[in-house]
């Protein structure tokens, strides 16, 4: 019979959840299982078989410190050092905005946006790449493709071309430093644009979690008093930068599809504009394409 005292698995994941849900945690016993493991240095699934097993105290030190900092609204991510996006494993610090699963449906539609031209070799653009998870998910799934990922910050590039080495596409992917599309050439121009862009009013700032508030980069959170300042600059200028019937697609908050269909009409430079909702149903993603004219 395991020693009640003892601070076995089990006990710990009790104690955590407990604690992480007393401050503030949207999903305590999660955070409390990666924490865990990570603390352990085993997967996930492992601690299901091992409840009974009692911690070193190495492993006590590093999950007191863990849940500690996390228990000031430190992100679970950061915390270990990945997350994973679209079932790859990503490194990510706290210089990159941590990939979500709201992303994932930009990806989904860029693989199926791509698959239009056959006999070509599409060339994707990435705008804002950050971890580089839009970018080198279409990289390892569209083994045609051709990839540029832009990103602003040189220490969020680093992290984006450690990603790409790690999924072994670092070949077929070019990682721009610079602003939208300041790094490109004159007349280059690309089959698909895609972007996670910051798209949350200022006017938010301060009722926003915590977690994301305090620790993730302000620069691909926040976008002007409505969350538009970065998407109308990537709509009014990505036409110049797409081929003929080519796509541009980006993530927005729901309550902003009105506003940015308006921005898209506006410039006369697109057709089949068409909002897309994620699989909880909310609006996600816009897509349009470039007219042929």
């Amino acid at each position: 019979m395991t020693d009640p005292d003892q601070w076995t698995v089990r006990r710990i994941l009790e104690w955590t959840t407990a604690h992480l849900a007393q401050h503030g945690s949207d999903s305590p016993r999660l955070d409390a299982e990666i924490l865990l493991a990570h603390a352990r240095g085993c997967r996930r699934i492992d601690l299901y078989t091992r409840f009974d097993e009692v911690l070193t105290d190495a492993q006590r030190a590093a999950m007191r410190d863990l849940v500690r900092r996390r228990a000031k609204a430190e992100p679970v991510a950061y915390l270990v050092g990945h997350r994973e996006f679209y079932g790859l494993d990503f490194r990510v610090t706290p210089d990159v905005f941590i990939p979500r699963p709201d992303t994932e449906s930009v990806v989904m539609e860029l693989l199926q946006a791509a698959k239009e031209w056959p006999d070509e070799e599409p060339r994707i653009l990435d705008v804002g790449t950050g971890s580089g998870c839009i970018a080198i998910t279409a990289a390892v799934n569209l083994p045609r493709v051709r990839v540029t990922a832009i990103e602003h910050s040189p220490a969020a590039l680093e992290v984006a071309c450690e990603n790409a080495r790690k999924h072994d596409v670092a070949g077929r992917i070019r990682f721009l430093e610079g602003s939208l599309f300041a790094p490109l050439e004159p007349g280059e121009s690309f089959h698909c644009i895609a972007s996670n862009p910051p798209y949350i009013p200022e006017t938010e700032r301060e009722t926003i979690q915590p977690d994301v508030r305090l620790h993730e980069p302000h620069s691909a959170l926040f976008a002007g008093s409505d969350g538009l300042d970065v998407i109308r600059k990537l709509v009014a200028q990505s036409p110049e930068r797409l081929v003929p019937r080519g796509w541009l697609m980006f993530e927005i908050a729901p309550e902003q599809e009105p506003a940015v269909r308006v921005l898209l009409e506006s410039t006369r430079a697109y057709v089949d504009i068409a909002a897309i909702r994620d699989l909880p149903g909310k609006i996600r993603v816009v897509r349009a394409r470039r007219s042929s004219d």
